[in-house]
C-alpha cells in the first residue's frame, strides 16, 4: 500500500511539474515538400515521418492537456534544417523529438535506433548523419546559412567534436526510453541509441533526439510502416516514453530537494587555515577553422597561406583557427575575406 502511494505521490509531481513549467514539446517530421526523404517501393518517409509526429502530438495533447504541443511541420511542406532548430529554440522547448524514417542500400536491415549528438564511433554512423543532413543543399544559399558546412564532406564533421552538449545526460535518458518501449512493447528489433552528427540536434537547445522508426527499404517493415494500426502502436510507444521521461526528471527534482533539506544546516570550524580558491567561468570564444590535420602543420606551410594560427587538439585532430574574439559578430566580420583564400572555412565555438 505504501509503494502505491509513493508511485502515486511520484506521478502528481511529474504532471505538477508539466504544469508549473508549462512544458513544451517540439514534434520535428523530417523532410518534407521537395524533400521526400527516403524512398521505399510504395511509399516515401516524408509521409510517414508527418502520420507520426501528428499522431503523437495528438495523444500527448489528450494525456497530458497541460504539454504545448509545437509542430515545426504540420503538413507537406520543406522546413529547412536551421529553421527546424530556429523553431525549437524560439519556443523554449524542453524537449525535441525528430522523427524519421531509416533506408539502407540492402533489403535485410529493419528495427529501430535512436540518435542523441556526439561524436562516438562517429565514422561508424556517419552514412546516417550524412543522409539526414544532406537536405542542406536543397535550401539557397545555404553555405551562408550553414557557415560553411557541407553534408557531405567528411572534413566538416570534425567540427561536431568541439561542441559542448549540455543536455547530453536528459537526451540519453529520454533515448533509453524510447528504445525501451519499441523493443519491449512492440518486440522491435533494437539497433540501440547511438551518437551521430545531426546539424538539428547540434542547434536545438533543449534535450533532444532524432529516431528512426524502421527501414522503409526493408518491404516487410515498410508494409508494417503503412498501417495507421502501426501508427497508432509507435505513437503510444513515444508517449509512454515520454511520460517515463518526466517521471524520472520529476523524481530526480525531488531527490535533490530532499538531500537539500536534509543537509545539516552547521558550521564546521577548520583545525588548519585553508587558502580560499576563486572559482573560474568557462569562457565561450568563436574562430575561424582552417583546416585540420592529423600531423602537425608548421606555420610556414603553404595550406596556412600565411596565416597565423592558433590549434585545438580533438581525439588525433589538430584543427588550426585564426581570429578567436568572444564577441562572434567580429569574427562573422572576418569570414568573407578569409574565404577568398579557404573557401571551405568556417566559424568554430570552443570554451576555455
Amino acid at each position: 500500500m505504501r509503494k502505491i502511494l509513493f508511485i502515486l505521490i511520484a506521478w502528481c509531481c511529474c504532471l505538477t511539474m508539466l504544469a508549473e513549467t508549462n512544458f513544451t514539446l517540439v514534434l520535428d517530421a523530417g523532410h518534407g515538400g521537395k524533400d521526400p526523404g527516403a524512398v521505399g517501393r510504395f511509399s516515401q518517409e516524408k509521409d510517414l515521418n508527418l502520420k507520426l509526429a501528428l499522431k503523437v502530438g495528438e495523444l500527448i495533447q489528450e494525456k497530458y492537456p497541460d504539454v504545448k504541443v509545437i509542430y515545426t511541420r504540420s503538413s507537406d511542406v520543406f522546413i529547412p534544417l536551421q529553421e527546424r532548430a530556429d523553431i525549437a529554440n524560439k519556443a523554449n522547448a524542453d524537449l525535441f523529438i525528430s522523427i524519421h524514417t531509416n533506408s539502407a542500400e540492402k533489403k535485410e536491415p529493419r528495427g529501430v535506433e535512436t540518435f542523441i549528438l556526439g561524436t562516438d564511433r562517429m565514422e561508424a554512423n556517419l552514412d546516417v548523419a550524412m543522409r539526414e543532413n544532406a537536405v542542406i543543399k536543397l535550401e539557397a544559399d545555404y553555405n551562408t546559412t550553414y557557415q560553411g558546412f557541407d553534408p557531405n564532406s567528411i572534413d566538416s564533421y570534425i567540427m561536431f567534436e568541439l561542441m559542448q552538449n549540455s543536455y547530453m545526460e536528459q537526451s540519453l535518458l529520454f533515448a533509453e526510453q524510447v528504445q525501451k518501449r519499441f523493443v519491449g512493447n512492440l518486440n522491435r528489433e533494437d539497433r540501440g541509441v547511438r551518437q551521430a552528427a545531426f546539424w538539428v540536434l547540434l542547434k536545438t537547445a533543449c534535450p533532444s533526439i532524432l529516431f528512426e522508426m524502421g527501414f522503409i527499404s526493408n518491404p516487410e517493415e515498410e508494409k508494417f510502416l503503412n498501417q495507421p494500426a502501426s501508427i497508432a502502436q509507435m505513437a503510444n510507444a513515444l508517449v509512454n516514453a515520454f511520460g517515463a521521461y518526466t517521471h524520472k526528471q520529476a523524481v530526480k527534482v525531488e531527490s535533490r530537494e530532499q538531500r537539500a533539506d536534509s543537509t545539516p544546516n552547521t558550521t564546521i570550524t577548520p583545525t588548519t587555515p585553508t587558502t580560499p580558491t576563486t572559482p573560474t567561468t568557462p569562457t565561450t570564444y568563436y574562430a575561424i577553422q582552417i583546416c585540420a590535420s592529423k600531423a602537425p602543420i608548421a606555420a610556414d606551410d603553404a595550406r596556412l597561406k600565411g596565416q597565423a594560427c592558433d590549434t585545438i587538439h580533438a581525439g588525433e585532430w589538430i584543427k588550426y583557427y585564426t581570429a578567436a574574439d568572444t564577441d562572434r559578430d567580429k569574427v562573422a566580420a572576418k569570414l568573407p575575406d578569409l574565404k577568398n583564400l579557404f573557401p571551405d572555412c568556417w566559424i568554430i565555438s570552443f570554451t576555455r
